[in-house]
């Protein structure tokens, strides 16, 4: 016959045991997704204000304020207005990396900015009747916008249009005879240069 021999250490460990279970299983499921317990152990079962609170994830949205000159509710971006335009059946998804990314905080008020500056410059040619694309250049390297990333380029007869690429602006424009027309974004999705890629998915 055999005889169990039962040790000090073997009659402690069960006891412990059966403690380490209950502290896990009292702390199991009393906080759930919803609640905010900011960080601290039991603030979320203790009826403080961090138990009122929700936390659910939500991707924030860009934060917009009015620029200098600028009304105090901003005017929809030409990219917003165009999103509204695209015919269904997947155009949208198919055609989104056409769409330019929209400016937002301190650098939409900065392409704004630009975009008056660039606007102002071109007028006096606009008036002229000058749609050369060297013209159009020279006022806008005038600007300060370094020679190699100016492009301006024959559009219609008469117009001239041009890219500038600015990082983290790009600015994009044209000017015909009855008008100057500037834009400015932050470039395309995928694209690269402030350049649309060259195909979609």
């Amino acid at each position: 016959m055999t005889k169990l021999r039962r040790t000090r250490a073997a009659a402690g460990a069960l006891p412990a045991a059966v403690a380490v279970v209950a502290v896990l299983a009292a702390g199991c499921g009393t906080q759930r997704p919803d609640d905010d317990a900011g960080g601290l152990p039991g603030a979320a079962r203790t009826g403080g204000a961090a138990a009122t609170s929700t936390a659910t994830a939500v991707p924030s949205k860009p934060s917009d304020f009015p620029c200098p000159g600028e009304s105090p509710t901003p005017t929809p971006s030409p990219t917003a207005s165009h999103a509204a335009e695209q015919p269904p059946d997947h155009y949208a998804e198919n055609h989104g990396f056409r769409v330019p990314i929209p400016l937002h905080g301190q650098s939409r008020c900065d392409g704004l900015a630009a975009v008056a500056r660039i606007e102002k410059a071109l007028e006096p040619l606009r008036r002229r009747g000058d749609f050369a694309p060297e013209s159009t250049r020279k006022a806008l390297t005038g600007l300060g916008y370094a020679d190699g990333k100016v492009q301006s380029y024959q559009n219609g007869n008469p117009g001239v249009g041009f890219l500038i690429v600015d990082s983290p602006l790009c600015l994009e424009g044209t000017m015909y005879r009855n008008a100057t027309r500037a834009d400015a974004f932050a470039g395309y999705p995928d694209g690269s240069d402030c350049q649309p890629p060259s195909g979609g998915h």
